[in-house]
């Protein structure tokens, strides 16, 4: 097997690593690369920028009258934040009582996330889901009432009203809605409102007040077991982050890069690491207003016609969809990969046949592979703990601590769980100081609760692969380890078309079972049924029943023991609850959750006489 630093890009810094064995038995895992100097906090880039390029776009999304890209440079960008600022500081809006932002990415949203960051207001974003499709609103009121907002900003107030109604006697903050759908006299401020008047200096004095520190943002966790958590996150958690990435990725000096995303920025992925990769090296960002839904990714789709990214970061299920896009429609292929440098992916594993169709791609359309590449961490890491920047052999890889990170590798049930430390690791969570105790080891280093092992025992430099959550991997009655994340992934792959996730169940059992979210498109084309047809119908078609069978007997077939293959599967005719804490807006499967709330459905795939909906090898 050659190494993967054979395929270096030179847009990225050489792998290296130091590998420390303790006499514990844990291991140490650092970059050799120390961390650079970095910046007091995230307003110095935009202030940056703003001199440097003062008339170059930052923010542009499409006006939905006239379907044009409209939008800020990076000057008016600072003046908007120095007035949103001067709004904050004449209204008294405190340290302790944070903005909090329900609604969608737009540009209005990034201002005010741009304008709390400035003048050190912390800035709150709540998953939309919690507002238009929970149905009784508990995470929102929890949420609500923990953060005691003294502002609230949603995109729409009619859309949010039966949220908003929910919340009624639960906080005393101020209603700010944008200024495309004004709130009915005496309800709420226009976000106009908040842009009519600057006190630069007063701005400027809030401004040189902050300290890496001081407290930047509060983004939440899942809420898979419980309510979700608050992570706080810092100035030095953001900047460092971006030093590193900086560091490992030094093409992003050279050309401003280029990015249409959809990734919310009320999660650590959207709004840390992409959207801060932008603004810190000056580049363009375009909101996607597609996501990889049905229905949702035509627009993604449409906006990849207008705009030729010089980055693509998205998530596993958005490239299934993409990916036979580009396939049958040249044109769109060559503007996609015409300026492009790197495919990141992340959030969940990326299947391989989704790697090899990419790399295909670009090789048939450029001459040589784009790297497929990805990252590791969490909320409570901001998120950067480990970067792949290289071209690994299969995905998977993670990469490697990036500079100014300690990983401790440490044996756990057979496996190397892995703890974290650094600047970009957060002091706690908001509010919940004994769960913050528990959240850090004796030494300091994070608990993130992932394992990961060494793609190459030899090679070190070749990386570290994730290698599931420990919480979720279990052992069947014959005393053997279930490897759920990696299961989940080979699962997907045999059953591909037909399953779009697969949560795999078995604990305390005889064998593996996988309860399959189906890939509803692909389940139709298979059974040839027209598309008013009932999806239950859908599902129970022989075809379909088929092909997820002989997926089955694939896996089986490559398998190296009962641990490693399912044996049974059930096709589920309802979509993931944002409630019950199943899917996150990534569109990310939850193990542990899915498991709970659909006990039945486990207990039906076990019984002596399955009823006809379960697949059997």
């Amino acid at each position: 097997m050659n190494s993967p630093q054979a395929a270096v890009p030179a847009i990225f810094a050489a792998p290296a690593v130091n590998v420390t064995p303790r006499p514990d038995g844990s291991i140490l895992v650092e970059n050799p690369m120390p961390l650079e100097p970095y910046a007091r906090c995230i307003g110095q880039y935009l202030e940056h920028w703003a001199r440097a390029a003062p008339d170059r776009d930052f923010l542009q999304e499409r006006n939905p009258a006239t379907g044009n890209w409209e939008g800020v440079t990076y000057a008016q960008a600072l003046e908007k934040v120095y007035r949103i600022g001067t709004w904050l500081i004449k209204r008294g809006v405190r340290t302790d009582r944070p903005f909090c932002v329900l609604t969608d990415n737009s540009v209005e949203h990034a201002l005010i996330m741009l304008a709390c960051m400035h003048v050190g207001v912390p800035y709150a974003s709540i998953s939309p889901a919690y507002s238009l499709v929970s149905k009784d609103y508990a995470k929102l009121k929890n949420l609500i009432q923990r953060l005691d907002p003294d502002v609230i900003y949603v995109g729409g107030i009619e859309r949010f009203r039966p949220a908003l109604k929910a919340l009624e006697g639960l906080h005393r903050a101020t209603l700010v809605v944008a200024q495309s759908d004004p709130a009915p006299s005496g309800e709420g401020l226009a976000f106009g409102d908040l842009l009519k008047d600057i006190d630069a200096p007063a701005v400027q004095q809030a401004y040189d007040g902050i300290t890496p520190d001081s407290v930047a943002k509060i983004l939440f966790t899942s809420g898979s077991t419980g309510y979700p958590k608050g992570v706080i996150n810092t100035q030095r958690m953001l900047c460092s982050s971006q030093q590193a990435k900086s560091q490992v990725w030094p093409f992003l000096n050279e050309t401003p890069p280029v990015l249409l995303d959809w990734l919310p920025w009320n999660h650590t992925f959207g709004s840390n690491h992409n959207f801060n990769i932008i603004l810190v090296h000056g580049g363009t960002f375009y909101l996607d207003s597609g996501k990889p839904v049905p229905g949702l990714f035509d627009a993604t789709i449409a906006n990849l016609r207008d705009v030729a990214p010089t980055l693509y970061m998205n998530v596993p299920r958005a490239f299934d969809m993409l990916l036979p896009v580009l396939r049958s429609d040249a044109q769109l292929r060559r503007q996609f990969f015409s300026q492009l440098k790197v495919i990141f992916y992340a959030a969940a594993a990326l299947p391989q046949h989704l790697w090899d169709g990419l790399i295909e791609l670009s090789r048939q359309e450029l001459g040589h592979a784009i790297p497929m590449v990805t990252a590791w961490g969490s909320t409570e890491t901001s998120p950067l703990a480990t970067d792949c920047h290289f071209q690994a052999d299969r995905s998977g890889v993670i990469g490697l601590p990036v500079p100014g990170v300690t990983l401790k590798l440490v044996p756990n049930s057979g496996k190397l769980e892995v703890r974290v430390k650094g600047p970009v690791i957060t002091p706690g969570y908001y509010k919940q100081p004994e769960v913050t105790a528990k959240a850090f080891d004796q030494e300091g280093f994070y608990l993130i609760g992932d394992a990961v092992r060494f793609a190459d025992p030899d090679k070190p430099e070749a990386g570290l692969m994730f290698d599931g959550r420990v919480s979720e991997d279990f052992k069947l009655t014959t005393a053997t380890w279930v490897s759920v994340g990696t299961l989940r992934v080979k699962g997907i792959e045999c059953l591909a078309p037909l399953a779009q996730d697969i949560v795999v169940t078995g604990h305390d059992r005889d064998s593996v079972g996988f309860l399959v979210f189906p890939n509803i498109a692909a389940c139709r084309q298979v059974s040839g049924l027209d598309a008013q047809a009932p999806l239950e119908q859908v599902l129970a078609h022989p075809s379909v029943r088929q092909g997820v069978l002989d997926g089955l007997r694939a896996l089986h077939a490559a398998s190296s023991g009962s641990s490693t293959y399912a044996d049974r599967a059930l096709l589920l005719a309802t979509a993931p609850s944002v409630d019950d804490g199943e899917i996150t807006d990534k569109g990310y499967i939850n193990q542990g959750a899915v498991v709970q709330a659909r006990a039945a459905l486990v207990e039906s795939l076990y019984e002596s006489q399955p009823g006809p909906d379960v697949i059997r090898l």
